[in-house]
């Protein structure tokens, strides 16, 4: 197997990643090759001492920055690490890619370059939620406005990953919403909810608020990316902050200072579970072939994990799945269309 990393795009990069790509390829047994300017590349690593000797480096003369426009990896950019690592990934020269990069870039180059799965309507950000019952959120940020189609596509779609992922006979879906009553919500979401309930092969929950998202409401959390943008980033926010508070409360006097000791093993479990380095990152669900979305701020052991995740996709038939389920999806929208068409009244 061979994963493919954009090595120029992200926060830390270049070092940070070239990092990660060469831990990769020691201690998972998979083939790396690496994109950027490979002067650059051979430059750092030198001056670092690292080897790339396993590695596999394809040059790429630009790099998309976070303020370039998304259309710009298939425009002004074609020559970016980014575009040429996607490139590769259609051409079949990698299995999965993997970048840090400018999110709406990675999502338009995926889609205009890797493709959609065919039947697939929208590809959807699918970012897990790391409470002690792991959360999968779809969509997290790729499609700002969606349809009720996209959303029972992101239903299946995130239903076929945890049972994949994490072996869930029947993960558990819900909508977020402001209320758990069918009729909550906009158009969107009451609409969502009829089209799901009563579906045999879709274990749908109903409507689920937000404050319990925590709480192990659901396995798969479906919104429209607005929204799911906004509750990730929350997420994030209020972890930062929770850490933030008890370091500020185990060290303000020697007493709080002592019961922090008794308390460490604990509190380095929680900080590693929201320790986003832990999770790699977030797949783009729908492309045909895995694209891993990595943390803006990655670090190596962020990078590595990252690879993990995109051994695991590949390995575990994630996009055969989901493309069996695409086509029969896109049956029954043509047959629901031609049935409503059927039963409108005729003019006189």
């Amino acid at each position: 197997m061979r994963v493919i990393i954009d090595v120029m795009s992200g926060d830390n990069a270049p070092l940070e990643l070239i990092r990660g790509a060469v831990n990769a390829a020691e201690e998972l047994s998979v083939d790396i090759t690496i994109v950027g300017d490979q002067e650059v590349i051979r430059e750092i690593a030198e001056k670092e001492e690292i080897s790339l000797e396993k590695l596999t480096i394809v040059h790429a003369d630009s790099v998309i920055l976070m303020e370039d426009k998304p259309l710009c990896v298939v425009r002004e950019k074609k020559d970016s690490s980014m575009s040429v690592g996607l490139r590769m990934l259609a051409e079949g020269e990698g299995d999965a890619f993997v970048s840090a990069g400018n999110t709406g870039a990675l999502l338009a180059g995926s889609t205009l370059v890797v493709r959609r799965i065919k039947g697939v309507q929208r590809a959807a950000i699918a970012t897990v939620l790391p409470f002690p019952t792991p959360i999968l959120l779809m969509d997290s940020g790729a499609n700002l406005v969606v349809t009720p189609e996209n959303m029972e596509q992101f239903a299946y779609m995130g239903s076929i990953y945890m049972s994949k992922i994490y072996g869930l006979e029947a993960p558990r879906v819900g909508q977020l919403n402001n209320g758990t009553e069918y009729n909550k919500g906009l158009p969107l979401q009451v609409d969502t909810y009829e089209r799901l309930t009563g579906r045999e092969d879709l274990n749908f929950i109903g409507n689920v608020e937000s404050r319990e998202i925590p709480f192990g409401a659901c396995d798969v959390l479906i919104t429209d990316g607005f929204t799911g943008n906004i509750t990730l980033k929350l997420t994030e926010g209020m972890a930062k902050f929770m850490s933030s508070t008890l370091k500020s409360l185990f060290t303000s006097n020697i007493v709080t200072k002592v019961s922090g000791l008794a308390m460490m093993n604990k509190i380095k479990e929680l900080k590693k579970q929201f320790d986003a380095s832990e999770h790699g990152g977030a797949p783009l669900l729908g492309i045909a072939k895995p694209v891993i979305k990595a943390h803006g701020s990655s670090d190596a052991k962020a990078i590595k994990s990252a690879v993990q995740q995109a051994i695991s996709f590949v390995n575990t038939g994630i996009n055969q799945e989901i493309a069996k389920f695409s086509l029969e999806f896109e049956a029954k929208v043509k047959a629901e269309k031609t049935a409503a068409q059927e039963v409108q009244p005729q003019e006189n």
